[in-house]
């Protein structure tokens, strides 16, 4: 772990050092966020913020990942498949900003972008790494093998996790603070099963999260965008089947449920009987309605995935 604990200090510097460098220029370039009419009126003084600040967080994960675990194929796996969602979300932040075009990739393609990254990364892992799809149950100490389910509850995983993590990233600092926490968790898991590469990855993914919460913390000066959400879910989804427990992220990455849930059910609730559950959706945006501050929801949901995260270990360290 040692020399995990170096990489992420590494990927901090790197993402601090490019904020220095990359705010500045989206700012030159204007490529601000767009802030919606309909969402919490005291959203509307973000506007002119510069976003796809996820660029900022690529850059501290590539770089230390590249000099720290350089020898090894999962982590060069975990770091691809982060680095492709994150320059689909690109694709899509720059339909948006640049091209004024407010809803940026159709959702077919930005579905059909996920599903082809996800099968990439299975097929790695099946065929070439032959992780098999035996998947451990927490709190067991249990293995299943799930043969061919494992494909579709696989795609269900990687999906509902990088969506999950765009959803959430609608506060200054939620998605990034709750990233840092699965991280960690998952870091310490990976360590406790021998797999420091992928343990290394995890703290790597950390250290640039908090870098890049220097500038994005509230007030933030840069949003992270779908530049930065995509490719934080893929770097989870990536470490929970490299791990082999995948299981664990749901619990661990339990804030992303909670919010996907959120933003189901009102829909769904809408659609059949016309009322809505929550004020709105993201249950973030619910709380901010109800009165509560920006940082007292964000520091409410941290405590949240601080929580969940120690669960999450509960069902790896204590069986």
């Amino acid at each position: 772990m040692h020399n995990g604990l170096w990489a992420a200090v590494a990927a901090m510097i790197t993402s601090i050092a490019a904020g220095k460098f990359l705010i500045p220029l989206l700012l030159r370039l204007k490529l601000r966020q767009q802030i919606r009419d309909d969402g919490p009126q005291q959203h509307l003084q973000k506007i002119g913020t510069p976003t796809m600040g996820g660029i900022i967080i690529l850059l501290g994960i590539t770089l230390a990942a590249a000099w720290f675990g350089w020898a090894s194929s999962a982590l060069h796996l975990a770091l691809f498949v982060s680095v492709a969602y994150g320059l689909l979300g690109f694709a899509d932040d720059f339909i948006k900003i640049v091209l004024k075009r407010p809803l940026g990739l159709r959702a077919r393609t930005k579905l059909a972008g996920q599903i082809l990254i996800a099968a990439f990364l299975l097929y790695i892992l099946l065929v070439y790494l032959q992780t098999g799809t035996a998947v451990y149950i927490p709190f067991t100490g249990v293995t299943v093998d799930l043969h061919w389910l494992y494909l579709p509850f696989a795609f269900v995983l990687i999906l509902g996790i990088v969506n999950g993590v765009n959803i959430t990233d609608g506060l200054d600092g939620l998605a990034t603070g709750t990233t840092i926490f699965a991280m960690l968790a998952y870091a310490v898991a990976a360590y406790h099963t021998g797999q420091s590469d992928i343990g290394l990855f995890c703290l790597v993914v950390a250290g640039a999260c908090t870098g890049f919460l220097f500038y994005n913390i509230h007030p933030a000066r840069v949003f992270m965008g779908d530049t930065g959400s995509l490719a934080l879910g893929g770097a989870l989804a990536a470490v929970s089947l490299l791990t082999k427990m995948e299981l664990l992220l749901p619990v661990i990455g339990g804030v992303f449920v909670i919010e996907t849930l959120s933003v189901t059910l009102q829909v769904i609730s809408f659609r059949l009987t016309g009322r809505r559950i929550f004020r709105m959706a993201p249950l973030h945006h619910h709380f901010e309605l109800l009165g509560w501050s920006e940082w007292r929801v964000v520091a409410s949901f941290w405590t949240l995935a601080f929580l969940f995260g120690l669960v999450g270990l509960a069902g790896v360290l204590l069986v």
